[in-house]
């Protein structure tokens, strides 16, 4: 029987309705709202590809607002109706929102809880997601099966397993996915221990299943990914397209740019193709990665665009590659503001994080946007980078006051206020990059030492007072400013082990705050977020593998602290990192 349709579904365009006779369902959960749920392209992503298997009906769970039923948004039924479910992981704040969607469920949120015979309200709970193949420890307590890697690659050997589950145990089902789908780790059968100081001591396994399991990659595309649902109340209300997946500019501090590696850049055929699946009332599209996209695919793209109508929207823009193809794009959509990522506050800080990005390429786009009727710049710094300093800061506020004399006279010529806007955020340290040596805040290794969180949040505290009090009195310049508290949450939600999964479902389920759910079970912020990690410590999330060599992130930390540049990725004749390390 078909229930009553959500009200945020009626106007939906995409939504996925079937029987459930003869059919294996499978609940897919986003641990946010709705409005953005619908926006992730990567849920979409998997929502489509299930309910593209012959045989299964996928429906979705997005976290409910205040006075919302928790159920499934196409057939409003419980989640213990669903013998499979599915978890799609982006971001760190939302790991305590999965944990409490499962409990909400009727579901023993630990997998170690669940029956050993699978049965209605004893599912088997699969996770995945970029959140998960970063680090899939701090999950780790939550899920049967976890999926390092990319969907397309997985999903319908997994699924083919998954349909014959019921005559199986728990226990026999997940070894048999373990040890027979690539990209699938099986967190109940590795076992951890620690050292005094939190790192991991060692790790055990079944000698079946594999000591690291090794990421899958999707095959290459005809067609880019690209929007499958459409929502008036998404908080991205346009048509996407993705670009490609990972970067060739190694950014120090960016995961996606080495979990992703090596960079596929999609053929501007397949992104054409994937722009022309959009509905016909769909006129503004987003494009992900314009970034790292070639001028010359940006250019097809853009003339596309413009030939069919249609306005572009974006994420940030690479200050040193905006062609004038796309500034005419740009000029023509009427877009209200765009944003340039400089990341750090300085030039030095910039050539630390292998930005690249000098102060004449950043003044440069900001003038030519300007010119091309930007009228709302918005520029992304972080603050709490390793060894910056108020030099660093000041540089800074420097530039500020260059942006502003250089693109505001052009505002006024065209008798309008051109504004400004400082997104500035704390950096925090993440799994697989170089940077994931390094303490929370800014601190060295020494200051690093002392267990306690109190030295990174009153650093990087200084520096948000430091900041307001000298930007604050500047005009048409609005400033958005990341709260350290929150940045320390995130920064132990990256680096933590399992033993933060009971702090996930206390904080999840409202019963504690983050800082009484740490202290509740013996943890702290500093073992995972400020203690800064040695070349030789073995990382929990080393558990499984990206090909990226250890001895290569520390080099890359090593020319960070020098100051030297790397040079973009080139996996046609690179095998620094690992990850290309057949012969060419």
């Amino acid at each position: 029987m078909m229930r009553t349709m959500p009200s945020v579904l009626i106007n939906e365009i995409g939504t996925v309705r079937k029987k459930w006779t003869d059919r294996l369902p499978v609940a897919l959960l986003y641990p946010n709202i709705y409005s953005v749920a619908v926006s992730n392209l990567g849920f979409q992503l998997v929502y489509s590809l299930l309910n593209r298997i012959d045989g299964v009906v996928c429906e979705r769970f997005v976290y409910p607002r205040a006075g919302e039923p928790f159920r499934s948004l196409e057939s409003s039924r419980p989640l213990r109706d669903f013998p499979l479910v599915f978890g799609s992981v982006s971001f760190e704040h939302d790991y305590p929102r999965l944990a409490a969607m499962l409990a909400a469920g009727a579901i023993a949120p630990f997998a170690e809880d669940r029956a050993s015979v699978i049965s209605p309200g004893e599912p088997v709970v699969v996770l995945g997601g970029v959140g998960v193949f970063m680090n899939p420890e701090p999950l780790a307590l939550f899920a049967d099966v976890m999926v390092i890697g990319e969907a397309e690659a997985v999903l319908e050997p997994l699924i083919g397993l998954l349909r014959h589950f019921t005559t199986s145990s728990r226990a026999d089902l997940t070894m048999t996915i373990g040890t027979s789908v690539p990209g699938c780790y099986i967190p109940g059968a590795y076992h951890f221990s620690w050292k005094e100081n939190g790192a991991v001591a060692a790790v055990t396994r079944p000698l079946a299943l594999p000591a690291r399991v090794t990421k899958v990659v999707a095959p290459v595309m005809d067609t880019a990914a690209h929007s499958t649902l459409l929502s008036p109340d998404a908080e991205l209300g346009m048509y996407m397209v993705e670009l490609g997946r990972g970067c060739s500019r190694g950014c120090r501090f960016c995961a996606a740019g080495f979990i992703y590696r090596p960079p596929r850049l999609w053929s501007a055929e397949a992104i054409v193709q994937g722009l022309k699946e959009r509905p016909d009332q769909m006129d503004r599209v987003g494009l992900l990665g314009m970034e790292m996209a070639s001028e010359a695919t940006t250019d097809v793209i853009a003339a596309y665009l413009h030939g069919d109508g249609c306005s572009l929207s974006f994420s940030s823009l690479r200050a040193d590659r905006i062609s004038e193809q796309t500034m005419q794009l740009l000029a023509d959509s009427q877009l209200k503001s765009v944003a340039i990522a400089a990341d750090g506050c300085s030039e030095r800080l910039r050539t630390l994080i292998n930005k690249g990005l000098s102060r004449a390429d950043l003044l440069s786009a900001a003038v030519r946007l300007v010119t091309a009727g930007i009228f709302q710049l918005k520029l992304y710094v972080m603050i709490g980078l390793p060894t910056e300093t108020y030099d660093d800061l000041d540089e800074f506020v420097a530039l500020v006051d260059q942006l502003q004399a250089s693109i505001l006279p052009i505002g006024r010529e065209r008798g309008r206020v051109t504004e400004l806007t400082l997104s500035i955020n704390c950096f925090v340290p993440k799994p697989w990059t170089p940077f994931q040596y390094c303490a929370f805040g800014g601190l060295t290794a020494a200051e690093a030492a002392v267990t306690s969180t109190g030295p990174a949040l009153t650093a990087l505290k200084g520096k948000v007072k430091y900041l307001r009090r000298k930007l604050a009195a500047k005009a048409n310049l609005q400033l958005k400013f990341d709260h350290p508290e929150q940045a320390l949450q995130q920064a132990v939600y990256a680096r933590a082990d399992r033993r933060i999964g009971p702090v996930l479902l206390d904080i999840g389920s409202g019963r504690y705050t983050f800082k009484q759910a740490l202290q509740r079970h013996g943890l702290n912020p500093w073992q995972y977020a400020v203690r800064a990690r040695n070349y030789d410590e073995m990382m929990c999330w080393e558990v499984i593998d990206h090909g990226i060599h250890a001895q290569y992130l520390w080099e890359e930390y090593e020319r960070a602290l020098q100051g030297r540049l790397t040079a973009a990725c080139q996996p046609d004749i690179c095998r620094r990192c690992g990850v290309c390390h057949a012969a060419p």
